[in-house]
């Protein structure tokens, strides 16, 4: 599919749940729980700096025995952040998490500006729901009529 990822946002919406670095993991949590989400976006002055996510909290900070309300999310959050464009291609999009073992991606303009998030499930959905419109296209071609 060559439509870009800004056609899921148009559809999902901008919103991104973010947290500060300095806010400490157990307020992370807490608003991860609130929200029933998998991963907070990190941000400084309004610029991503890093994700933190269920993983880093297993691998970081319970496994360790790190204390949740002394460790910082800037500790233990994954600092190597990868982020693609609006315009990239949702295919293109499926390649950057499986190829760089991520679930989420946020989306930012050509100065950086944050214009959203999409995760691995909102791309799965997305490439599910199309190739569902193409079977159907193809069963009104070669039948006459929607298989549904």
């Amino acid at each position: 599919m060559n439509a870009p990822v800004s056609v899921i946002l148009d559809h999902k919406g901008s919103t991104v749940h973010q947290t500060r670095p300095d806010a400490t993991v157990r307020e992370a949590v807490n608003q991860m729980n609130d929200r029933h989400i998998g991963a907070l976006l990190v941000t400084r002055d309004g610029k991503p700096v890093g994700m933190f996510t269920e993983r880093d909290i297993l691998v970081r900070v319970v496994s360790p025995g790190r204390n949740p309300e002394t460790t910082r999310v800037e500790e233990v959050m994954s600092a190597k952040l990868v982020t693609i464009a609006p315009e990239t291609t949702i295919e293109d999009a499926m390649l950057v998490v499986t190829n760089r073992r991520c679930r989420h991606l946020p989306v930012v303009d050509a100065e950086g500006k944050l214009l959203g998030m999409v995760s691995i499930g909102d791309l799965t959905r997305w490439l599910v729901r199309d190739r569902e419109s193409y079977i159907e296209n193809l069963n009104t071609y070669i039948w006459g009529t929607p298989s549904i």
